[in-house]
C-alpha cells in the first residue's frame, strides 16, 4: 500500500479551527489535499439581471477563501483552487493526486445536496467513497433528542427538549501541521471580474464593514466580548443578538457555532445578552433542521399551508417600489436603501421590511426571499428561506411569535429617527 491522501473539498466551511473534515482527513491520512472549487452555477445572471450572488457576498467569499489559503499555508499547506463543475473538478483532482477518498459537510438545501450527490455519483465511478460530515449547527444531528423526521415543527417545543436533552459538543482539536502531497499547480484565486461578479461600491454611510475569512471572524468574535456593544448598537431586544455580527461568517462557515457557543459559556457571567446570542445560534440550527426535514416546501409560494397567499393584483409595481425604497414609509424605505447599499440590515429591518412587503403590500413572499438570496452579505438558504415562510405565515410553525422579533405594523414603525436620516434620500 502506497501513502493514503484525502481530498478535503472546503464549501461552507472555511476555517481551519472546529472543522472536522480537517482534523479527522489529517488524522486518518499521511497526505491531505485542501481544494475549493468556485462553481460558475452560483455567479449566474438570470434573464432579468438578476445576480445569484451578489456583488458584496460574492467579494466576502474570496476574501474568505484567500485568507483559508493563507492561513493554510502558514501550517506548510496549500489550498488549490480550481473554478468549474465540482463533479468534474474533483475527479480529475482524484485520478491526478492518486485520492483514496474525499471529505466534506453536508449541506441541507436542495441546490447545494444536487451537488453532492452529483460529485458523488462521479466519484462513485471511480470508486471513489465522498464521506459525508456534519458540522453547521451548534448541536450535532446525533445528539438530538428525536430523529429528524419528528423534529417538533414548533420552535417553542424545539427549544425546550433540546435544551434540556442535549448538549453541544466540544470543538475538535485544531491540527498541529498539514502534511500535503506536492503541488504542481495551486490555481489563482479568480478576481470578482473574472465570476462575472460588478465590484460592490462601498456607501460612506455602511457601520458595518465586513472582511471575509476565519482571522477576521475570531477577532470580531474576541472583539464582540470586549466591546460588548454589538457593532456600534445598543443591545436592545431588537438587535438581533448575534446576527448584528457574526452572521456573514457564520454563513461561510469561516467560524463554526460550536465556537461562538463555547465562547459565550466562557463568557456568560460578564455577558448582557448570552441569551439573546444563544437564541440567534438555536434558530440557526432550527431553521438547518427543518430544511433537512421538509426540504423543497420552504421554496413554494403557499409553502406549508393548501394554498399561497392571495397577492394583489399589481404585484410587480408593488415589488419594484419596495426594492427600491419607494414604498413611503420611511423606516422600510430607509432599510431597503441600505440593503441595496450594503448587502446588510439588522435582523429587526429584515422582519419589518419582510412583514410590509408580505403583509400590507400583499406580494408573493418568494420574491422577497429571492431577493435577500441575491443582495445579503450573509445569506444562507436555511435561515433566509425558513425565515421569510415564517414571516408571511405559511412556515411550519406559525405560532412562536414570542421568540420571533415580530416587526411593528408599518403605522408603528419610526418616522424619523438618526437611522432614517442617513439611509433616506431627502426628496427635493
Amino acid at each position: 500500500m502506497g501513502e493514503k491522501t484525502i481530498l478535503v473539498w472546503f464549501r461552507n466551511d472555511l476555517r481551519i479551527h472546529d472543522n472536522e473534515i480537517l482534523s479527522e482527513a489529517i488524522r486518518r491520512a499521511d497526505k491531505v489535499l485542501p481544494v475549493y472549487v468556485f462553481d460558475p452555477y452560483y455567479f449566474k445572471t438570470s434573464a432579468s439581471g438578476v445576480l445569484k450572488t451578489g456583488s458584496f457576498r460574492a467579494r466576502f467569499l474570496l476574501e474568505s477563501v484567500a485568507d483559508l489559503r493563507a492561513n493554510l499555508q502558514q501550517f506548510g499547506a496549500e489550498l488549490l483552487i480550481r473554478t468549474g463543475d465540482p463533479a468534474e473538478v474533483l475527479t480529475q483532482l482524484a485520478e491526478e493526486y492518486q485520492i483514496s477518498e474525499v471529505y466534506h459537510h453536508r449541506e441541507v438545501a436542495p441546490e447545494e445536496t444536487d451537488v453532492s450527490e452529483k460529485v458523488e455519483a462521479a466519484l462513485w465511478k471511480m470508486k471513489l467513497n465522498l464521506r459525508h460530515f456534519i458540522g453547521h449547527t451548534m448541536y450535532h444531528k446525533e445528539d438530538l433528542p428525536f430523529p429528524i423526521k419528528d423534529i417538533p415543527d414548533s420552535f417553542v417545543t424545539f427549544k425546550k427538549k433540546v435544551e434540556r436533552d442535549s448538549n453541544v459538543r466540544q470543538c475538535v482539536t485544531s491540527p498541529e501541521q498539514i502534511l500535503i502531497p506536492e503541488i504542481t499547480d495551486a490555481g489563482e484565486l479568480p478576481t470578482l471580474a473574472d465570476l462575472g461578479v460588478p465590484e460592490p461600491i462601498d456607501d460612506t454611510r455602511a457601520t458595518n464593514h465586513f472582511i471575509g475569512g476565519e482571522t477576521e471572524a475570531l477577532n470580531r468574535l474576541e472583539q464582540y466580548f470586549i466591546s460588548q456593544h454589538n457593532c456600534g448598537q445598543k443591545t436592545g431586544k431588537n438587535t438581533g443578538g448575534i446576527a448584528s455580527c457574526l452572521s456573514p461568517w457564520l454563513a461561510l462557515g469561516c467560524v463554526s457555532p460550536r465556537q461562538v457557543y463555547w465562547e459565550v459559556v466562557k463568557h456568560r457571567g460578564t455577558l448582557q445578552n448570552a441569551d439573546a446570542l444563544m437564541l440567534e445560534l438555536l434558530w440557526r440550527d432550527y431553521f438547518r433542521f427543518m430544511f433537512k426535514k421538509h426540504g423543497q416546501k420552504y421554496f413554494r409560494a403557499e409553502g406549508f399551508n393548501d394554498e399561497a397567499p392571495q397577492p394583489a393584483s399589481n404585484q410587480d409595481e408593488l415589488f419594484e417600489h419596495w426594492k427600491t425604497g419607494e414604498t413611503g414609509v420611511p423606516f422600510i424605505d430607509a432599510a431597503m436603501h441600505e440593503l441595496n447599499a450594503t448587502g446588510y440590515i439588522s435582523n429587526y429591518s429584515r422582519q419589518a421590511v419582510a412583514t410590509y412587503l408580505t403583509k400590507e403590500l400583499q406580494v408573493d413572499w418568494t420574491r422577497g426571499a429571492l431577493y435577500f438570496e441575491e443582495k445579503l452579505i450573509d445569506y444562507s438558504p436555511a435561515s433566509n428561506w425558513g425565515n421569510w415562510a415564517f414571516v408571511a405565515g405559511v412556515g411550519n410553525d406559525t405560532k412562536s411569535n414570542r421568540y420571533f422579533n415580530a416587526a411593528k405594523p408599518a403605522n408603528q414603525l419610526d418616522s424619523k429617527s438618526d437611522f432614517i436620516s442617513t439611509w433616506l434620500p431627502v426628496s427635493a
